[in-house]
């Protein structure tokens, strides 16, 4: 045991140089992924679709058959494609998979379509809401003075309860904007050292080192004081990231801890749809979300894209409630039995110190067909009167999402967009720059941030409304994974937002009509080439 507790020490506590980190977590993944579990389910899914490849080919008598059928099949689901309510973009891109590939579109198609892999999640998904529905209101509601002061509440708090997993408006919460990794980390170390009941990590990357060294250690010493805490992070962490028997090696330190989804060797089309959230709950009091993982390049430790611009919110108050329950939403997505009151039941203490105004906190699922964080988005943006202001680190935009920004700046609404300078997948940073033309003409602003990379999730509205959470502008976000964020209404956080995106435009460069012909002819190549194919990437 206490072998097993030094070992992981040593991998999350060290501390080394910004270069040392680089280099050994770029040899840790490697090793990892070479001579580790990653290596022997990639193996066996290429076994797969060898076997699968062989069977095929071993077919040739029936070839005739099987074409015309493929033909006629590929007829019908053309048809299907066009008459089908969904994006126009995605339509073209399935409709082009099937012309250019007939065999492979089709099969590939009715295997997503038909949502093989993931039917399972969903009934258990649909089941536990139903668990948790006694925790929630019987009908949307407003706390006292929220219609008169913010009459768009009425129209939100009504779609978030009926579509958005019930999900109620809340005042008597305070929210704090934190606008770097490195506040972020120690507001959550402080609120950590405080916990007497329950710690609650549910994110989408935990990674050995300095950051998660520090958490790992106030983690181990409430256990020992008796505090029960749960630690979630998605399946693709043990790719590159951690050990596969991470889960194992927690649960020595006296920590349950699971993946989301792990990767195994078995075609899927739930591998698809990632738990993208970044939830801390302390003693149902406290929660955190935002766009900071655990790991060190979110506190500018080892960071490869210059400076890691993020933000998070801190939550204190009866908001909270909705996060603990998409917490435990998701880690009882693979068992039965949790005693939900324990965490749920309303806390006992009274009214906020510093909490004017009211919040929704929301989560957004892949599985429903409901696009609740797209949605809250383009609410903010079609309500604007004054300026939107907007930090995100990737630009794959739907036609919802690029007619709602040109239709706001058309109006005269000030809308302006802040994206990294350096990026850190150049096939997005491609495809993002396809938009920039549309928009610059618009009369939208862009940037980029020149010192490095902007993760931050926001939008700020005047002076009265923010967002800040988890989702991408980039299909992934808004239509594959699971995610989470908080709408904030007349807080004073707020306007801590606007004041720390203008802090951050002033760090950053202008993008102008006449700067796009110096854009790289490889960007532009790439951006042409995967523009089509974005909605399934």
């Amino acid at each position: 045991m206490d072998k097993e507790k030094e070992k992981i020490r040593a991998r999350s506590g060290q501390e080394s140089d910004d270069r040392l980190l680089l280099l050994q977590r770029g040899k840790r993944g490697v090793l990892n992924m070479v001579f580790g579990r990653t290596m022997l389910v990639i193996l066996m899914l290429a076994a797969q679709i060898a076997l699968l490849a062989a069977l095929f080919s071993s077919m040739k008598d029936w070839m005739p058959y099987y074409y015309g059928f493929v033909l006629t099949l590929y007829g019908v689901l053309i048809l299907h494609l066009v008459n089908k309510p969904s994006e126009p973009i995605s339509k073209i891109t399935w409709i082009l998979l099937v012309v250019l590939a007939p065999t492979l579109g089709v099969a590939l198609y009715l295997f997503v379509e038909l949502e093989i892999g993931h039917r399972v999640l969903n009934r258990r998904l649909s089941q536990l809401m139903k668990e948790t529905a006694a925790f929630l209101p019987d009908a949307p509601t407003l706390p006292e003075g929220a219609a008169e002061a913010a009459p768009e509440l009425v129209g939100l708090s009504r779609y978030a309860w009926e579509h958005g997993g019930r999900y109620p408006v809340y005042a008597n919460t305070k929210v704090d904007y934190l606008p770097s990794g490195e506040t972020s980390l120690e507001a959550m170390l402080d609120d950590l050292r405080k916990a007497e009941d329950f710690i609650f990590l549910e994110f989408f990357i935990i990674d050995e080192g300095v950051m998660w060294g520090r958490v790992l250690k106030i983690l181990e010493e409430k256990v020992r004081q008796g505090v029960e805490v749960r630690v979630m992070y998605d399946g693709t962490c043990a790719i590159f990231r951690l050990p596969y028997r991470y889960p194992k090696m927690m649960k020595k330190l006296g920590i349950p801890c699971k993946m989301f989804s792990p990767i195994r060797p078995m075609i899927s089309t739930h591998y698809n749809n990632r738990d993208h959230r970044k939830i801390l709950v302390i003693d149902g009091k406290v929660a955190y979300t935002g766009g900071v993982n655990l790991a060190d390049e979110y506190i500018n430790r080892g960071s490869r894209f210059g400076h890691w611009k993020d933000v998070s919110i801190r939550l204190e108050g009866d908001a909270v409630r909705s996060f603990t329950l998409m917490f435990l939403q998701m880690w009882n997505v693979d068992e039965s039995g949790d005693a939900f009151a324990r965490y749920l039941d309303p806390p006992a203490y009274g009214p906020v110190a510093g909490a004017p105004g009211w919040v929704l906190p929301y989560g957004d699922s892949p599985l429903d067909q409901e696009l609740v964080g797209e949605m809250m988005y383009l609410d903010v943006l079609n309500r604007a009167q004054r300026y939107v202001h907007i930090m995100t680190p990737y630009l794959i935009l739907d036609s919802a999402m690029l007619t709602a920004l040109t239709f706001a700046a058309k109006r005269g609404v000030e809308v302006m967009i802040l994206l990294p300078h350096i990026p850190d997948k150049k096939y997005a940073f491609a495809l993002a720059k396809t938009h920039y033309r549309e928009l610059l003409e618009a009369g939208v602003r862009i940037f980029e941030y020149t010192p490095g990379f902007v993760h931050a999730k926001v939008f700020v509205s005047d002076d009265c409304k923010g967002i800040v959470g988890t989702i991408n502008l980039d299909w992934r976000s808004l239509y594959l994974h699971f995610e989470c964020a908080a709408y904030l209404r007349d807080m004073p956080a707020v306007l801590d937002m606007e004041r720390d995106f203008q802090k951050t435009i002033a760090q950053s460069q202008e993008v102008r009509i006449e700067d796009l012909k110096d854009i790289p002819l490889s960007y532009r190549v790439m951006g042409w080439l995967l523009k089509v194919f974005a909605p399934v990437m």
